[in-house]
């Protein structure tokens, strides 16, 4: 129940959502015309989602201007640590409206005490994800999160379980789950028409890491960039403004896995859904150089290196192979197959960039109307991730990996069981 809304005044939101928990329909219309879903027409106020975002760069700006053009979502709070980037997305919601009511606040905690918002979108650097998500879960709001979505094994298994106790909506950026050509790929897969699976291929950034600081440079003001919330839950370091223009990426005390998961935490998780592996991870990871070889309980091989195999699919390829056939396909929306005759088996769907969020970030809006799981829920990233998280191991400490999916914990390995977790600097905790 929104915070905002009586229970005299339940919004057919809540009417929907508390039919979809109790498996009852009472009051409710056999179908939801499309304007009130948010594509298409006029939406009631009260079925409106009150958006707020917290930490938008780059990627974050591609997410928000996509879920900004949807019908039934009013933005109406910035929080990032950059004044100019608060400046940025100020500009960009206010002249959406035609207003200059957009709130800019440096602090997440000050966004996240609005009683007003249902749902923020976070797309900070990685070491703000998992904390931002469960401090929002525990006010009451719904996440879209940009991935990779925690820094740590611990921390995939801390934000699953705060959503799952307080019963909100995660999605995570991994929006390639939302693209067709990737959809159809993993249709054929479960299919059964490439005959039983033996090998997924997935796509990873060249891996990369450093613990070396850079040169410390003075502080700007704090309302500038305050420097401190940037840091947030990391160790303290000097001032350096390239980390703060993305040069945070390969510094081990910011970045989820030597950049694994740049793009591991996309093809991890197709291979993951192709496989019906949802619900587990694979079992065995050894590295050799750039590739992360990795072995489900079935007996089925996960391969995660740079790059593809067939020129011109473009990035984050995936390739799933079977006794009988073969399929990939990549960002560029096109897919090959083999046998020839299988491709018979692809239905015709609109081509679309494996970048584009419009369809994952609609899933997401429609699952906090209703309380629905979207399609790559906290407990879906949990598992993927923690694949991501147990390759990006087996690299780091440079030698083979035994793993129990079911406790997520390395066998007969301390060394690798304590970097399941790091440290968070004060104040901040899960």
């Amino acid at each position: 129940m929104r915070g905002r809304q009586s229970e005299a005044s339940l919004s057919r939101r809540e009417l929907v959502r508390a039919a979809l928990v109790t498996g009852s329909a009472f009051a409710i219309p056999s179908v939801v015309p499309a304007s009130a879903m948010g594509r298409g027409g006029a939406v009631a106020p009260s079925e409106r989602i009150v958006l707020g975002a917290i930490g938008i760069g780059p990627r974050g700006r591609d997410v928000l201007r996509s879920m900004l053009a949807e019908q039934d979502v009013q933005f109406v709070a910035i929080c990032d640590v950059r004044a100019d980037r608060r400046e940025s997305v100020k500009a960009m919601a206010d002249a959406r409206y035609g207003n200059k009511d957009c709130a800019m606040v440096r602090d997440l905690r000050e966004l996240l005490a609005r009683p007003d918002l249902d749902a923020v979108l976070i797309a900070t650097g990685d070491r703000w994800h998992a904390p931002a998500s469960i401090l929002a879960a525990k006010a009451g709001k719904d996440v879209y999160s940009e991935k990779p979505c925690a820094l740590t094994i611990g921390l995939c298994q801390a934000v699953a379980a705060t959503f799952r106790r307080y019963g909100r909506v995660f999605q995570a950026g991994t929006q390639r789950r939302s693209v067709p050509n990737f959809q159809a790929a993993v249709r054929l897969a479960r299919s059964g028409k490439l005959g039983r699976l033996h090998t997924l291929h997935a796509s990873i950034y060249h891996l990369s890491i450093t613990r070396e600081w850079l040169p410390a440079q003075p502080e700007p003001p704090r309302d500038v960039i305050d420097w401190d919330l940037w840091l947030g839950p990391a160790p303290w370091r000097p001032y350096n403004r390239a980390y703060v223009d993305g040069g945070w990426r390969g510094h081990y005390d910011f970045d989820a896995g030597g950049r694994l998961l740049d793009w591991g935490a996309h093809t991890v998780d197709l291979c993951q859904w192709a496989n019906n592996s949802d619900e587990t991870a694979p079992i065995e990871y050894e590295a050799d150089g750039g590739t992360v070889y990795a072995r489900y309980a079935s007996g089925v091989k996960l391969v995660l290196r740079p790059g593809g195999w067939i020129p011109g699919l473009g990035t984050c390829p995936v390739r799933f192979e079977g006794d009988e056939g073969w399929v990939e396909t990549g960002d560029n929306g096109l897919i090959e197959v083999h046998p020839k005759s299988l491709r018979a088996e692809l239905e015709d769907a609109r081509r679309v960039a494996g970048t584009d969020p419009a369809d994952h970030g609609r899933n997401f809006l429609d699952c906090v109307k209703t309380g629905s799981q979207p399609a790559c829920s906290a407990e879906i990233m949990r598992r993927g991730h923690v694949a991501c998280h147990a390759a990006a191991l087996a690299w780091q400490l440079g030698r083979k990996l035994r793993f129990d999916p079911k406790t997520e914990t390395f066998l007969e390995d301390e060394e690798a069981n304590r970097l399941r977790h790091r440290a968070m600097r004060e104040p901040w905790r899960v």
